[in-house]
């Protein structure tokens, strides 16, 4: 697999403390990155940093070979091409399923409305929403919203899909809704880095696992490397922490 998204030595502080230290990360076309770590270890300022959401202090990030932290790039270009999805589902509440989906191709991307409209209600047929699309997202459950969020991510066709704690928000039994569509969307090929606390997952659908600590990138490597045999205390002791809590 070709490299799609390639970190150098990407440095982020914010004031005096540095969330992110020197973090290098080759992502492969096609493939499925999860980040895993505590709570403040720097996950999330890393997905932010590679949709341009934030400004890294050093170091760079390549998108399809270009650097697109080089001085006077625009970000909205390089954003058109990232699909994110944060934790909160951030859905226009005014805004009908269909309409929401539909909004981000037709206003940014100049897609033709009818042929918008098509795309998402395919989408929506594919993963068993298309009773929804009339809906407002004050009527569905919190996956369900979710599950809305990740289709109109993925309607501009982005070259990379970044997940940030979707499920974080989610009652138990929502979860699993919401990790089946983006397992689904692995096997039709689509490049994901996944920030989440959700062992299971990241066994199952990572090509690759990367640990943060204190924003540094401790260890990385095949799923059943990074969670059945860790090489750091750290990690170590974050995998019992979460084996206690049941989410291993």
């Amino acid at each position: 697999m070709s490299e799609l998204l390639k970190l150098n030595q990407v440095r982020k502080s914010f004031g005096t403390e540095l969330v992110l230290a020197d973090i290098d990360l080759e992502v492969p076309e096609g493939s499925v990155t999860v980040l895993i770590g505590s709570s403040g270890s720097g996950k999330s300022t890393l997905l932010r940093c590679i949709n341009l959401l934030e400004q890294i202090d050093d170091g760079q990030i390549w998108l399809d070979g270009k650097d697109i932290t080089a001085v006077g790039t625009k970000a909205d270009e390089v954003r058109k091409r990232i699909g994110t999805v944060f934790q909160q589902f951030n859905l226009f509440p005014h805004l009908s399923v269909l309409d929401n989906i539909t909004l981000a191709p037709t206003v940014v991307h100049g897609v033709d409305k009818s042929e918008a409209e098509s795309k998402a209600i395919d989408l929506l047929k594919r993963f068993d929403l298309d009773n929804k699309a009339t809906a407002f997202p004050d009527r569905l459950s919190g996956g369900q919203q979710q599950r809305v969020a990740v289709l109109r991510a993925i309607a501009t066709n982005p070259r990379i899909l970044l997940l940030d704690e979707v499920t974080s928000a989610l009652d138990p039994v929502l979860v699993a809704e919401v990790l089946s569509l983006i397992a689904e969307l692995k096997t039709e090929g689509m490049t994901m880095v996944v920030a989440t606390h959700e062992m299971g997952f990241a066994k199952r659908v990572a090509d690759q696992v990367g640990y943060l600590c204190d924003g540094v990138l401790l260890e990385l490597g095949h799923p059943e490397q990074i969670i059945d045999s860790p090489q750091t205390s750290q990690l170590q002791t974050f995998l019992k922490s979460v084996r206690e809590a049941g989410r291993l």
